[in-house]
């Protein structure tokens, strides 16, 4: 079966983010997700997921450990396992983007202080 936003599963997250499950497995999981203006994910680590997030529509801010990245359309940042991050949408507009997982990151994320 062919899977798009208007099928997927969905759910929310954050204050007014979405999220729809195009595919997954333990092995791996794909969403599309959507963060508003404005909003921003807690800071977090994943034991064992590696993750790549891939900009579809707007600008989307990445704290990946001590850095900071604005990833636009059309590209992606990999994000480790271990290693401290936090999605932000610093722009006016909403951004959309997928997250690709591996293996599957529900049931793997440690919340941080400070964020």
């Amino acid at each position: 079966m062919i899977i798009d936003r208007s099928n997927a599963e969905h759910y929310n997250w954050g204050a007014g983010c979405d999220g729809w499950i195009l595919g997954g497995s333990p092995e791996l999981s794909v969403i599309h997700e959507r963060m508003p203006s404005g909003t921003a994910e807690t800071r977090h680590v994943h034991g064992k997921a590696r993750q790549v997030f891939f900009v579809l529509e707007g600008v989307l801010t990445m704290e990946r450990g001590p850095e900071t990245f604005r990833i636009g359309p059309q590209q992606s940042l990999e994000i480790p396992p271990g290693l401290a991050h936090r999605a932000r949408n610093d722009g006016p507009d909403d951004v959309l983007f997928l997250v690709i997982s591996a293996p599957a990151a529900r049931g793997d994320r440690t919340e941080l202080a400070g964020g």
